[in-house]
């Protein structure tokens, strides 16, 4: 039941968003063409951006599902680009919005999350250290999420598969590359 109260608060809150922006937005409104009561909302979360932080994260997770290793890592990515294009009055409401460091530490979140798979796939084998591929990681994930800013400030226009493409080509072989560089065990 919990869930299925979640996901009508989601669903109320992004069918309110195509009317009027976030901060227009009252609990009120949500709870109102939801059907339930304040009470109930406050139950599952804070605030709006609570309830917003928590959509994103699923969306993330629907979107990643299966595709954190370095030979799904680019499906990983177009699934992002597909999940935020989906969603996209959400996004863009959000974006313009004072929550727009909610959608950027969302973005992190979920894109650190897959590379450091796909890091740690790669350096299977290898003596690096945790910092390291931790560091490696979080370097692309500035480089994506970037990007996906850029696309999402543009409104979206550009095809998210050629934005993969070119960033597999610039990327391909790199993750082995970056790895091999920290290795401690070098002889």
């Amino acid at each position: 039941m919990s869930d299925t109260t979640k996901r009508a608060l989601e669903e109320s809150l992004k069918h309110m968003l195509l009317k009027k922006p976030l901060d227009k937005i009252s609990i009120s409104d949500i709870t109102n063409d939801c059907g339930i009561s304040r009470m109930t909302f406050y139950y599952h979360f804070r605030d709006i951006y609570d309830l917003v932080e928590w959509s994103c994260e699923e969306d993330a997770a629907r979107a990643l599902a299966g595709n954190k290793t370095y030979e799904t890592w680019q499906q990983g990515f177009l699934q992002i680009f597909e999940a935020v294009r989906n969603n996209k009055p959400f996004i863009m409401n959000v974006y313009r919005s004072v929550s727009r460091s909610q959608l950027e530490r969302y973005l992190y979140k979920v894109t650190y999350a897959l590379l450091l798979n796909v890091v740690n796939e790669e350096a299977e084998g290898m003596s690096v250290d945790e910092e390291d591929k931790a560091f490696i990681a979080h370097f692309y994930q500035y480089a994506f999420v970037g990007l996906m800013l850029e696309w999402i400030q543009d409104d979206m226009k550009e095809d998210p598969a050629a934005i993969i493409e070119r960033l597999t080509l610039l990327m391909q072989g790199n993750f082995a590359r970056a790895l091999e560089a920290y290795r401690t065990d070098k002889t």
